[in-house]
């Protein structure tokens, strides 16, 4: 979730090269309609300031309480001032669509 469209179609092609499907939202609610039709959605990459009606933060922590399972990426040019949620990991920007890939990998396939 991003709401800069070029930011968004970067991080879209990433993943999608790695071999992973990806779906786009450009604010937390979009974000949040997505989630609730789809229910194969195994992680949320998420920058923290983002337009609309609550933040990228407020988003991870909105799944992590509904969505528990799902893995979360945070991103910001800042550290985030409040906690993120259990399990989410941050990546501070600018960031390398290579570290992004390597902690997909991570979670997903466990290398």
């Amino acid at each position: 979730m991003e709401d800069e469209a070029l930011i968004r179609m970067n991080a879209v092609d990433a993943v999608e090269d790695a071999g992973y499907v990806a779906l786009e939202a450009s604010s937390a609610d979009e974000a949040i309609a997505i989630l609730k039709r789809r229910r194969d959605i195994g992680a949320v990459f998420t920058d923290i300031n983002m337009s609309g009606s609550r933040s990228g933060l407020e988003l991870a922590h909105a799944i992590r309480h509904r969505w528990p399972p799902i893995h979360l990426i945070v991103t910001s040019g800042l550290a985030p001032k409040l906690g993120l949620p259990p399990r989410a990991h941050f990546i501070l920007k600018p960031y390398d669509n290579a570290h992004v890939i390597a902690l997909l990998h991570e979670l997903f396939d466990g290398t």
